[in-house]
Formats: C-alpha cells, structure tokens, sequence
C-alpha cells in the first residue's frame, strides 16, 4: 500500500467516524477529552488522588462513546480512566451536535 493510499484510507476512516459521531451524539449527556481519547457519556464520576505525586485523577465513564479510527466497537459500556494530566469535563445541552 503506497502512502497515498494509505493517506486515502485513513481520510475516508476519519470521515466515516465523523458521520457516526454527528448520529450517536443526541444520545450521551457528556463529552469528555482527555490527553489520549474523546468519549461521549451519560454518567461521568471523577475521583481525584491525591495520595499520590503528582495528583492522578480517574474517572469512570458508564454508557459511553469512543472516538476511536481503529477501534472496532466503540459502544462500550464502562470506561476507566487513569491520568496525571488535564481532563475536559462537558454537559451536552439538549440539542447539541
């Protein structure tokens, strides 16, 4: 597979996932964008440790969306996440797209 092609394959992925992500939108009540994902959500609960150095915060994520090119099923029903770094929590309104 040349570089142009696989350049093609990946636009059309991304293009693909844009659509589906525009779909499945109505249905979560939160977006949440971390350091190596952006997930869609309707229950979002966040613990912070600060036991440890620097501060970690986890999150746990029920129903959720994965914005993922490669990920084969990106419905999933419960997502964990650990990290040392920023985190983006937002409540969708309504209508939102």
């Amino acid at each position: 597979m040349s570089d142009e092609e696989l350049e093609q394959y990946e636009a059309e992925i991304e293009f693909a996932l844009v659509q589906e992500y525009k779909a499945v939108v109505p249905m979560f009540s939160y977006v949440v964008e971390t350091e190596r994902r952006f997930y869609l959500a309707n229950d979002v609960k966040t613990t912070v440790r600060s036991d440890t150095s620097p501060t970690c915060l986890e999150l746990e994520l029920t129903d959720a969306w994965v914005w993922d090119m490669y990920r084969p099923a990106r419905f999933v029903p419960s997502v964990r996440v650990v990290t040392f770094r920023d985190v983006n929590i937002e409540r969708l309104g309504e209508h939102e797209i």
